[in-house]
């Protein structure tokens, strides 16, 4: 029989799965942010613009799936998080927004703006849009400054129907100083960025702007190495926002997250793995000079990684939304989720996603026939 509880951690994985695609997904916005530095001539910067383009839409409709499946999955946390640090995520939609204006207009007939300024858009969308997204997964770890008073919604309390309260007037900018949410921040931005080299490196015909990527896959590599590193012990040997079973009660527990780890071997296992397919990916592409699918073993890898990390912020009685101001406002999956009628109906629609997964699959596979070149530009219809 499938129980409520059943149907929270269902919609969770949902949930961190999407997340693991999502951050997978970004390399295109990593490649944004290196156009400029990777390319020294017109035809090759419109080459890198082309080889993203054809592939933006995946990253655009992968992130509006995934707030989309929250605010029904978990309403609460959506209502909490983007009506209280709505100043970390307006920034962050603006930036998508750039993203799609930028791919649709740079090469339209009239652009009184000129092609530079909407390549700048995506330098924007590219280094700003990965940074803030990391930070605002680190909170799942980190905590925020909110509180909840579920009696509110009857009209019960002293602020009327207002369910959660933002307890900071910056409302989402103070996330960014903290630093352990700028180590994550930084991590995501230069995993992008290495993603996004190695994507080229697989993708392009073109022996300049691959000999350049190799190098761009160490350059962004390392420095992503030591910010993933350093967020990841730090987290796990801090204070965790754990939940008593039996009470509901959140409390601060020493090396939560590792004991998390610990007592969920299966995800342990997948995390290492998927660290391991990361590394291997970067450091093949780096010291072969014949391997160019780096991208297929650190993009399989990104999405194994991140999925377990956030399972481990949401599985085994832990807050995944916590609040640094009042433990008992925390959010978990039980105080945060839709109702079960609304989980089990969507739990039907989620068996279609293999489907749509196979789509994407399809569709990226008819745009890759062959590796893109200079030369096919010239004779396709349609450029960016």
């Amino acid at each position: 029989m499938i129980t409520y509880d059943f149907l929270q951690k269902y919609w969770w994985f949902i949930m961190s799965l999407l997340g693991g695609l999502l951050v997978f997904l970004l390399f295109v916005q990593g490649g944004q942010s290196m156009i400029n530095s990777l390319s020294r001539k017109e035809d090759e910067k419109k080459l890198l613009v082309n080889a993203l383009g054809r592939k933006w839409e995946f990253t655009f409709t992968t992130l509006v799936t995934f707030g989309g499946a929250f605010f029904a999955s978990f309403p609460l946390f959506y209502s909490t998080s983007f009506g209280g640090a709505y100043w970390a995520w307006m920034i962050l939609l603006f930036c998508f927004v750039l993203q799609a204006v930028s791919y649709e207009f740079q090469s339209k007939p009239g652009n009184i703006y000129g092609v530079n300024v909407y390549r700048a858009f995506l330098f924007i969308n590219g280094v700003l849009g990965t940074f803030i997204l990391g930070v605002l997964v680190a909170t799942f770890f980190t905590g925020s400054e909110f509180t909840v008073g579920k009696g509110n919604i009857a009209g019960l309390g002293t602020v009327g129907p207002v369910i959660s309260q933002w307890q900071n007037p910056l409302h989402g900018l103070e996330l960014f100083a903290n630093l352990r949410n700028l180590c994550l921040g930084f991590a995501v931005l230069f995993l992008a960025r290495t993603l996004a080299s190695l994507f080229f490196v697989n993708r392009l015909s073109h022996e300049v702007l691959e000999k350049r990527s190799r190098k761009f896959v160490l350059f962004n590599g390392a420095p992503f190495v030591v910010f993933f590193l350093v967020f990841l012990i730090w987290t796990l040997f801090a204070e965790g926002y754990a939940v008593d079973p039996g009470t509901k009660d959140i409390y601060l527990e020493k090396m939560k997250y590792l004991h998390n780890f610990i007592d969920m071997p299966l995800v342990m296992i997948l995390f290492l793995l998927g660290v391991v397919a990361v590394l291997y990916g970067i450091f093949q592409t780096v010291f072969s000079a014949k391997f160019k699918n780096g991208i297929w073993f650190s993009g399989a890898g990104t999405v194994v990684t991140v999925t377990m990390l956030l399972l481990v912020a949401g599985y085994n009685n832990t807050a995944f939304y916590p609040s640094s101001v009042d433990l008992q406002s925390s959010l978990t999956l039980q105080n945060s989720s839709s109702s079960e009628f609304t989980l089990s109906a969507m739990a039907v629609v989620s068996l279609f996603v293999p489907v749509v997964i196979a789509y994407i699959f399809y569709a990226w596979r008819a745009l890759e026939k062959k590796r893109l070149s200079l030369d096919d530009l010239n004779s396709d219809g349609h450029t960016y």
